[in-house]
């Protein structure tokens, strides 16, 4: 028995902007500030390797100062339209019935809601009464890969079964308006909103990339790395400067253990599936597998037309993969990075 990969779907909301319809409102925004910092501000949403993203919100409601609940209110609607529609997606893919379902998992970390998306999805898209649900709500940028995760235990130790993981994130719901600090600045240069929904089976008779092995690495006190603190006026970023230094220190262990563990080197690794965490990030990947004659175009591409998505993100590159239809016996490596501070792995084989 093993775990399949069936369909993978994405959804994104009704608002979009390249970057150079965004520089008028962060000027805007930037008005009472000193000049110099200004054009400082500027050049970091120009060289943030982001093209366009997309928002749950207008760029007029993201510039305006509303309150944490006005935000969370936006938050929780639209959450709930792409939840349900990117399951819908990702279930006609599969050409699967709703309530053939045996186990959804729902991601987010850019806004609360309780009853989480998992128990409105059961009602809106009919799924069945005795489906088990675990929604995933602290794991920031790494929960895409955790969601996997959670979904391969799960069917390991239940052949025969179907699994959904959906991850819905608005990290514009979480920008601040009167917070100018490098933090605040550099997530709203990077982040865009989005969902994505894979399906993945412990049937015999499942079609797709298979699961060869996961994992999950813990960096010992780092939690200040990465995260949110609650304020009065939503959640506010935690972005530590040193986080792509810190990556690149850990990455032998983080990569050739786990590897080791499944029996393959990272000479056999045909597909790099990372999550894009913003440009410094990308460029630390970029440069720790140069030599080896590995690249991640794709995660920069899905960074460039959508920005970073949070849990979402390295979804949308594993889909850019599934599409290429990879020849049988090509292997993947599926790596993102969340608050805890954590890598998470997931390896699969065409």
């Amino acid at each position: 028995m093993s775990t399949k990969i069936v369909s993978i779907a994405k959804a994104l909301p009704a608002y979009s902007r390249q970057t150079d319809e965004i520089i008028p409102f962060v000027k805007q925004w930037m008005n009472a500030q000193e000049e110099r910092f200004q054009r400082k501000v500027i050049k970091i949403f120009e060289n943030a390797a982001v093209d366009k993203r997309y928002s749950i919100m207008a760029p007029e409601e993201v510039f305006t100062a509303t309150s944490f609940q006005e935000k969370n209110d936006i938050y929780i609607r639209e959450v709930k339209k792409l939840g349900k529609n990117v399951l819908t997606d990702a279930l006609h893919k599969a050409d699967w019935k709703p309530d053939s379902l045996d186990y959804i998992i729902t991601v987010s970390c850019t806004g609360i809601m309780i009853p989480s998306l998992d128990a409105y999805l059961i009602n809106d898209v009919g799924l069945k009464q005795d489906v088990v649900r675990l929604p995933v709500t602290e794991m920031g940028c790494a929960a895409g890969v955790s969601g996997m995760i959670y979904a391969h235990n799960f069917l390991k130790a239940n052949p025969g079964k179907r699994a959904a993981v959906i991850a819905v994130e608005a990290p514009t719901a979480t920008f601040q308006l009167e917070d100018y600090s490098m933090v605040n600045i550099v997530s709203a240069a990077i982040f865009g909103d989005g969902a994505a929904c894979v399906l993945l089976s412990s049937e015999e008779e499942a079609i797709g990339p298979k699961i060869l092995g996961e994992g999950m690495y813990h960096f010992y006190d780092n939690t200040h790395m990465m995260g949110f603190n609650l304020t009065n006026t939503g959640l506010q970023m935690i972005l530590d400067k040193s986080v792509p230094e810190t990556i690149a220190s850990h990455f032998p262990k983080i990569i050739h253990p786990f590897l080791a563990s499944f029996g393959k080197d990272i000479e056999q690794v045909d597909h790099l599936i990372f999550h894009p965490g913003g440009k410094k990030i990308v460029m630390t990947v970029e440069e720790l597998f140069g030599s080896l004659g590995k690249n991640i175009e794709d995660t920069k591409e899905v960074l460039r037309a959508y920005g970073n998505m949070s849990s979402a993100t390295v979804l949308y590159v594993l889909e850019r993969f599934i599409n290429k239809n990879p020849s049988p016996g090509e292997v993947g490596l599926l790596l993102s990075f969340g608050p805890g501070f954590s890598a998470q792995r997931v390896l699969v084989e065409w």
